[in-house]
């Protein structure tokens, strides 16, 4: 099952995310082929099946993240949070989605946080009770929308596939590697929240200071630091992290001139 349309999806992704997927495919690839030809040569240690038992623990993982939000979480449905619900189907037809992917509310403890994932033919996004209160109880349902937008587009970039994910978890696990993907996922996700909701970008600020402060939050001034906020350590923190650092982040969101920044 094909998840958007695909000249949609190429147009907003980000131009070296695909460069980075190969660099992951081809290290997963070549630890995969390492432990075939190590478990071939009767190696006795269990590191080779390890490795080629990679995709049955990715299919185990995904299964059990999906039962999980279906058995603790709440659904988000026509009857319970009826307006989040309009906004997840609203952004399933934007970007051309075969099905409405289910959605839940999870509980946060404090973080704020969404995601999405999959599981065989389903596709579903979860989102912190947390960040969920900024749409509902904080009254700001732009940035409820630009969160649910950016959750779909993970789901219309192919970004949760199985396959996907399975091709790339040997990556995942070294540092800088998988990270660097999973920042252009985060800029191509940007991408599509702000095609469906560009006025719901700087509900971003949570990010940055919480769902109590965040409307006293300059994003442009954030953003502005992109270019002052620099050096070493700030490189070093930008390639260990899974999303881009909030400054690099708010400064591609206004700047569209260039793709958010990488490295």
């Amino acid at each position: 099952m094909r998840w958007g349309d695909p000249r949609r999806t190429r147009a907003l992704r980000h131009p070296k995310e695909n460069t980075a997927l190969l660099v992951c495919l081809a290290v997963t690839a070549l630890a995969v082929t390492g432990a075939l030809n190590r478990a071939l040569d009767g190696e006795s240690s269990g590191q080779p099946l390890f490795v080629l038992a990679i995709p049955l623990l990715v299919f185990f993982v995904r299964g059990q993240l999906y039962a999980r939000q279906r058995v603790n979480g709440v659904r988000i449905s026509e009857a319970q949070f009826p307006e989040a619900h309009r906004m997840v189907v609203d952004a399933a037809r934007a970007f051309e989605l075969p099905q409405v992917p289910d959605a839940y509310v999870v509980p946060g403890h404090g973080h704020i946080n969404a995601f999405a994932s999959g599981h065989g033919s389903r596709r579903f996004v979860a989102i912190h009770s947390d960040l969920f209160e900024v749409g509902g109880r904080l009254a700001d349902p732009e940035a409820l929308r630009f969160v649910i937008g950016h959750e779909i587009g993970h789901i219309a970039a192919g970004h949760v596939s199985y396959w996907r994910q399975f091709g790339i978890s040997i990556a995942d696990i070294i540092p800088g590697i998988g990270a660097t993907l999973s920042r252009a996922q985060e800029y191509t996700a940007d991408n599509h929240a702000l095609e469906f909701c560009p006025e719901g970008k700087e509900g971003l600020r949570v990010l940055a200071a919480g769902k109590y402060l965040y409307r006293d939050v300059d994003f442009g001034a954030i953003a502005a630091r992109a270019h002052t906020d620099q050096g070493l350590f700030v490189m070093l923190v930008n390639l260990l992290s899974s999303h881009p650092v909030n400054t690099w982040r708010f400064h591609a969101l206004i700047d569209r001139s260039q793709p958010g920044r990488l490295l």
